[in-house]
C-alpha cells in the first residue's frame, strides 16, 4: 500500500513538472484565478474545515479556528491579490558608471515544483498560508499534511481536487514513511514546519537533491516582564497566547521572565486572567484539547517530573471540574522554581503549561535568553525605552512582538521566519512570493556601449580607457 501511495505520489510530481515546463512564466491572470479559487476553498467550506479539526483534536475551538485559521489565510490571500502587479513587475536595479548606458533589471522568475510539508496544530494556516504564496510566485504545487489531523488531510485533498487541477495543486496523505518519501523528492523549493527534529532531518533529505528549503520550526519562546510594565494587562496578553489552541502554537510564550520577588504575584494574576477566560474547561467548547494522547501524556510526565523535583506546580480549574480520563483536556498550568535541567525548562512545552522564571537585572534577563537556542518569537512588556531597545537589539529572535502575544505573526507587510535553530528563510507577503521565486537578474546592453574597446587586441586604447574606469568605479 506505502509503495502504491509513493508511486501515485511520483506520478503527480512529474505530472506537475511536465504542466510548468509547458508553462514556465504564467501570468497575473493565472495567477490570479488560482488565487480566487484557493480563496473560494477557504470561504465556502469554513463550516467543513471547523468540524474536521475539532473531530481531531477531540474538542477544537471553532472560534480559533475560524480567527486563526481561516481568517490569516483569507487575509493572506487577498493580501497577494491586491499585491500581485507589483511583485511580479520587472524590478529596475541601478547601473554602475562604466557599463552606462547599459540597463539592470531583477526578473522574478518561478521556480517550478514547490513541496509544502505542514504540520498539525494549525493544520489549515500552515499548509494553505504557503500555499498562496507559491501559487502567486507562478509554482505548481504539492502538500504534504500531518498524519496527526487525518479528517482535515482527507478533507483538503478532497478540497483541492474540487477547486484545481491535480498538475497545479495537490494533497498528498500519509504517514511518517510518506512524509519521508515527500521531502525526498526532487522539489524545486521545500518549506516544512514542525519541530527543529525533524526539521534537521528535513534538511538532510532536501540537501541530497541541494533542494532550497524554507523551514518554520518552533523553540522555546520567551515573554520578559520588564518593571515597567503593567502587569495586568501583561498577564492578560500572556493568558491568552499562551492558551490559544491550548499552548500548542509554535510561537505561543514558552515560558515568562519576571523580576525578582514578583513570581508569585504574577501567578496570581495569571490566575485570574484565566479564569477569565475560560471560567470552565470540561464541557468549555473555547478551551481546545491536546491533539493526541501521546502528547496528552508528554505534557502530563513534564508536570510531575516538575512536582516531583519540588517545583511550585498550580493547575489553575476555577470550576473545580474533573476533566475524566476519556478527555484529552489539559488543566492550565503555572510552575515556578523549574531547575533548568527539567524538561519543561530545555524543551519546547507546547502545551498549557508556562514555567515562571524570576530575573534581577535586565543584563539577566538577556542572558538568560541568549544562553538557549534562538526563539522563533520573543514578547516584552514595559514602558522603559531603554530597555526595550537592549532587548531588541542584544538578543536575536524570528519575530518580536511588542506589549501584545504573536500579532508579528499576522503582519503581510512583515516577514515570518526563524532564525538559528528556530528556522530559516522567511514568507508571508512579499516575502512568500520571494521564497518561491528566483530573482534573475538581467543586464540589457546598449547599442551605444564602449565595451568593445576592452577587448582584444589590447594597446594604448585600452591603457587610456582602464585607467579612466579605475578612477570612476
Amino acid at each position: 500500500m506505502l509503495q502504491t501511495r509513493q508511486d501515485a505520489l511520483g506520478e503527480r510530481f512529474q505530472l506537475q513538472r511536465a504542466a510548468f515546463e509547458a508553462q514556465p512564466f504564467p501570468d497575473i491572470g493565472v495567477r490570479k484565478d488560482r488565487l480566487k479559487r484557493l480563496l473560494a476553498l477557504t470561504e465556502r467550506h469554513e463550516a467543513d474545515i471547523c468540524t474536521a479539526i475539532d473531530a481531531d483534536f477531540g474538542g477544537r475551538s471553532a472560534h480559533e479556528t475560524r480567527l486563526a485559521e481561516l481568517f490569516v489565510v483569507r487575509a493572506g490571500i487577498r493580501h497577494a491579490l491586491s499585491h500581485l502587479r507589483s511583485w511580479m513587475r520587472e524590478r529596475r536595479v541601478a547601473t554602475t558608471m562604466p557599463f552606462l548606458p547599459g540597463r539592470n533589471r531583477l526578473v522574478a522568475q518561478p521556480l517550478g515544483v514547490v513541496g509544502i510539508v505542514s504540520p498539525w496544530n494549525y493544520p489549515f494556516q500552515l499548509a494553505v498560508g504557503p500555499v498562496t504564496a507559491a501559487l502567486a510566485a507562478g509554482n505548481r504545487v504539492l502538500v504534504k499534511p500531518s498524519e496527526l489531523t487525518p479528517a482535515f488531510s482527507a478533507l483538503l485533498a478532497q478540497l483541492a481536487d474540487e477547486h484545481f487541477a491535480a498538475d497545479e495543486l495537490s494533497v498528498i496523505t500519509g504517514d511518517a514513511e510518506m512524509g519521508k518519501a515527500f521531502v525526498s523528492m526532487p522539489f524545486d523549493h521545500l518549506l516544512f514546519t514542525g519541530s527543529t527534529a525533524v526539521g534537521r532531518q528535513v534538511a538532510i533529505a532536501a540537501a541530497a537533491n541541494l533542494t532550497p528549503v524554507t523551514l518554520e520550526l518552533g523553540g522555546k519562546s520567551p515573554a520578559i516582564f520588564d518593571p515597567s510594565c503593567d502587569f495586568d494587562a501583561a498577564a492578560a496578553s500572556i493568558a491568552y497566547g499562551k492558551l490559544l489552541n491550548a499552548g500548542q502554537t509554535c510561537i505561543a510564550p514558552d515560558y515568562l521572565l519576571v523580576p525578582q520577588g514578583q513570581a508569585g504575584i504574577v501567578a496570581a494574576k495569571l490566575a485570574t486572567a484565566i479564569a477569565r477566560l475560560y471560567p470552565t474547561l470540561r464541557d468549555n467548547p473555547d478551551y481546545t484539547a491536546i491533539i493526541s494522547e501521546r502528547h496528552h501524556q508528554r505534557l502530563r510526565d513534564m508536570i510531575t517530573e516538575a512536582r516531583d523535583a519540588g517545583a511550585d506546580v498550580v493547575e489553575i480549574n476555577p470550576a473545580g471540574e474533573e476533566l475524566g480520563s476519556a478527555s484529552r483536556k489539559l488543566l492550565p498550568t503555572l510552575v515556578r522554581n523549574a531547575g533548568p535541567n527539567l524538561r519543561l525548562m530545555r524543551e519546547e512545552i507546547f502545551g498549557p503549561v508556562l514555567p515562571i522564571v524570576e530575573y534581577a537585572t535586565v543584563d539577566e534577563a538577556i542572558d538568560h535568553v541568549n544562553r538557549a537556542d534562538r526563539p522563533l518569537a520573543l514578547y516584552w512588556f514595559g514602558r522603559d525605552g531603554g530597555n526595550r531597545q537592549r532587548i531588541l537589539h542584544e538578543t536575536i529572535a524570528g519575530g518580536v512582538t511588542i506589549n501584545d502575544c504573536m500579532l508579528h505573526l499576522v503582519q503581510e507587510n512583515q516577514p515570518f521566519g526563524g532564525v538559528g535553530a528556530s528556522g530559516m528563510g522567511a514568507y508571508h507577503g512579499e516575502w512568500g512570493f520571494r521564497t518561491f521565486s528566483k530573482e534573475k537578474p538581467v543586464f540589457l546592453q546598449s547599442r551605444l556601449s564602449a565595451g568593445g574597446l576592452l577587448r582584444p587586441p589590447y594597446g594604448k586604447t585600452f591603457e587610456r580607457i582602464f585607467s579612466l574606469l579605475r578612477h570612476i568605479t
